[in-house]
């Protein structure tokens, strides 16, 4: 299938880069952090003036909490800041919210207001904007493994289109495209399952230099694919 004049569907993003962002400008790391926080909604407007219907954003992987605790608790708190600020501009623009990943090892007041933004943009019927935060690829499939086991499922019955409604993405398309910024070309854990047939983009340009322009070339490349899924 030509990918000539179409749009994907569902975008993910693998959001990096922030780090060499910052020592570019002899900033700490957290200042980093800050600036790629300050990127996600001029991103979000871009990709929803597109007319993209999916949008997951890949802000702190399972692995991240080995990181120092520091940098872990500066994240945490840039992630309690963003639902504060972003929220009612998310809400009020029709987006609905969606967190994927891992919830309970979150401090208890930042679950309380992931929840409560979820809970806010429930009934919204524009873009939909997934949060991978505390979100791992592996984790997410053996934990799928783990509760199609306890559910006694029969042999029989498990196929591909099930086992993805175990998954933390249900109800959601396969990305059609993702993007890395900041230069490496690796998926890093990150939708792992559902990136099977996406198609992969990736660029130098650090996370908080990821700006319109940069979103136009990757929508242009993405044009320019041939899609086949297997086939001829």
């Amino acid at each position: 299938m030509s990918g000539e004049s179409s749009l994907p569907c569902h975008v993910a993003i693998i959001m990096d880069g922030n780090g060499r962002w910052a020592r570019q400008r002899g900033l700490s790391r957290l200042e980093g952090h800050r600036a790629g926080a300050k990127n996600v909604r001029r991103v979000v407007n871009a990709f929803a003036d597109h007319g993209v219907k999916y949008l997951t954003l890949f802000a702190f992987s399972t692995e991240n909490w080995s990181r120092p605790q520091k940098e872990v608790e500066g994240l945490l708190g840039l992630l309690s800041e963003s639902i504060d600020k972003e929220t009612q501009f998310f809400h009020r623009a029709n987006i609905k919210l969606r967190h994927v990943g891992e919830v309970d090892r979150l401090p208890l007041e930042l679950q309380r207001k992931v929840k409560a933004a979820i809970e806010l943009t429930k009934d919204n019927t524009g873009m939909i904007l997934c949060l991978a935060f505390d979100y791992g690829s592996r984790s997410e499939i053996v934990d799928a493994v783990r509760c199609i086991k306890e559910g006694n499922v029969s042999t029989g019955d498990i196929n591909e289109a099930m086992f993805s409604g175990y998954l933390g993405t249900q109800g959601i398309p396969d990305p059609d495209l993702v993007i890395r910024t900041g230069g490496e070309m690796r998926l890093s854990n990150f939708l792992l399952w559902q990136a099977a047939y996406s198609e992969l983009y990736f660029t130098p340009v650090l996370w908080p230099d990821f700006s319109e322009k940069e979103i136009d070339k990757a929508l242009l490349d993405y044009r320019q694919r041939q899609r086949r899924f297997g086939s001829l």
